[in-house]
């Protein structure tokens, strides 16, 4: 019974001494609306800044899903010689032509497979009297390479089986190539352009990618891989596999790892001699770059808050300083230092609250305006971040409160009720 009674009287004190901070609070409506506004800046700096790297990250990564986190590679390993934890690293051999197209006949697994290659990223392309600089990149694949890199062509059309095997000298161009050769919205469709000495008739046009979609982008022209081994026939070559559904990724791998170190003629139960993995790197970096703009966007915030809470602990101390007389009439009535003390450190938090939930409207408004306009994303409700800030909006309430609650809490109530 002791107990519950301790429990009672605690609720009620707890929530008398509400009823007086909200009291308080309408009482100086002017200085509790401008000091709620600084935390309310704080709060929406952060929230606003967090919500739209959230947004812009969400809107990337499902852009960069369409690369294919549903696909995987088969690439030579990188050959640099050195030690690695004191053990001398082994050079491999570059994937040879041969073994990517034995690959390809033999393999049956879940996916599409094809075969690619980078013929050169510094190729000046010519139409007429039209010149790009010379930065194009030259890539070439098989009649599949598009279907696995899942790239769109907006006008004309993929190359076909016969005219890879031919080598043909056609091209899928990319969509800053166009507008920089073809000009007044010239039709590029069956049109030639000069690369590398020869002539190539464009028979596509790829979408917009944009920069982030890997070397290239859209300065790019893509070939058929036969006529690539025509102009450069020692290149390195890479395997792209396309599986349609996603929990096959996996096992679609191992099979494939294991045809290639066949195909390779690596030892049983030795370190593969190629490099082999899904295309979820890009996400990998991207949220590590994310991470750091976090940081970045939680500094910012804290930096705005700590000037925030002294401006809040500056004004609980005037208002302890006008409230002086009547901190001496609740005292000689009863109200002990505890509730005192209490009372001002609630009234603090409130007011950090109240300005807590502005904050966190406004950051949520300002975080998906920004992600909309930049990355055309959907509206999204960053809850972490929202129960980030309450618990910052709390901690900056009792951290400026404290010293002006322990200030009223310790003053003589004789002295207090002489205070004019």
């Amino acid at each position: 019974m002791k107990r519950s009674n301790k429990l009672s009287i605690f609720f009620k004190t707890f929530l008398w001494n509400i009823s007086e901070a909200f009291s308080s609070i309408k009482s100086n409506k002017l200085r509790v609306l401008l000091t709620s506004t600084i935390i309310s800046i704080g709060i929406s700096s952060l929230v606003g800044i967090l919500t739209s790297i959230d947004g812009i990250q969400q809107s990337v990564s499902s852009s960069f899903s369409e690369l294919g986190s549903n696909s995987f590679y088969i690439r030579s390993l990188r050959n640099d010689r050195g030690k690695e934890s004191g053990v001398i690293k082994k050079n491999y051999p570059i994937i040879k032509y041969r073994e990517a197209k034995d690959f390809i006949s033999r393999y049956d697994g879940s996916g599409i497979a094809s075969i690619s290659t980078r013929v050169t990223p510094i190729a000046e392309l010519k139409y007429k009297s039209e010149i790009t600089n010379p930065n194009v990149v030259v890539d070439a694949g098989d009649h599949n390479y598009m279907v696995t890199t899942q790239k769109e062509i907006i006008s004309g059309r993929n190359f076909t089986q016969t005219e890879n095997k031919n080598g043909n000298f056609v091209t899928i161009i990319g969509s800053r190539i166009k507008s920089t050769l073809f000009k007044n919205n010239e039709d590029p469709i069956n049109k030639f352009i000069t690369a590398r000495g020869n002539k190539f008739k464009v028979i596509g046009v790829l979408g917009e990618q944009g920069s982030s979609f890997g070397p290239g982008g859209d300065n790019l022209i893509i070939i058929p891989i036969e006529t690539s081994r025509k102009l450069k026939p020692s290149s390195r070559y890479e395997i792209t596999v396309l599986v349609n559904e996603l929990d096959k990724v996996s096992n679609d791998i191992d099979y494939s790892r294991g045809l290639f170190k066949l195909i390779r003629r690596d030892l049983i139960g030795s370190e593969d001699s190629f490099e082999i993995g899904k295309n979820e790197s890009l996400n990998e970096n991207l949220g590590e770059i994310t991470g750091y703009l976090k940081i970045g966007g939680f500094t910012i915030g804290f930096i705005t808050l700590l000037g925030a809470s002294i401006g809040l602990m500056n004004i609980m101390l005037v208002s302890v300083t006008e409230r002086t007389r009547e901190i001496g009439v609740r005292k000689s009535i009863g109200a002990t230092p505890n509730i005192i003390k209490n009372q001002f450190l609630l009234e603090s938090i409130l007011i950090c609250l109240i300005g807590g939930v502005g904050g966190i409207i406004l950051g949520m408004l300002f975080g998906n305006l920004v992600t909309i306009y930049i990355g055309g994303g959907s509206f999204i409700i960053p809850w972490l971040w929202i129960l980030v800030s309450l618990i910052i909006s709390t901690i900056v309430g009792i951290i400026s409160g404290y010293l002006p609650a322990k200030k009223a809490s310790e003053l003589d109530p004789i002295e207090s009720l002489r205070f004019e």
